[in-house]
């Protein structure tokens, strides 16, 4: 079989309390999570307090130290 470069994606573990910053995407901006369950995440906007529940979506790419949360835009 022939070999070819794949690139692998995998959910990543989040934890209720965790900040998180989504870079792109309609989703994009600062969140702390504040549920999990087995198909959903349930985000809070830092900034509005709002909260949103969706599938679950997160794949890790990244992880930063010492970054400021939430960003001032």
């Amino acid at each position: 079989m022939p070999k070819h470069a794949v690139t692998i994606f995998k959910p990543y573990p989040l934890e209720i309390g965790q900040k998180i910053r989504i870079d792109s995407g309609p989703r994009s901006g600062d969140w702390e999570v504040i549920g999990i369950t087995e198909n959903k995440i349930i985000l809070k906007c830092p900034v509005s307090q709002r909260t949103f529940s969706w599938a679950r979506f997160c794949y890790f790419t990244e992880q930063r130290e010492n970054e400021t949360w939430p960003l001032e835009h």
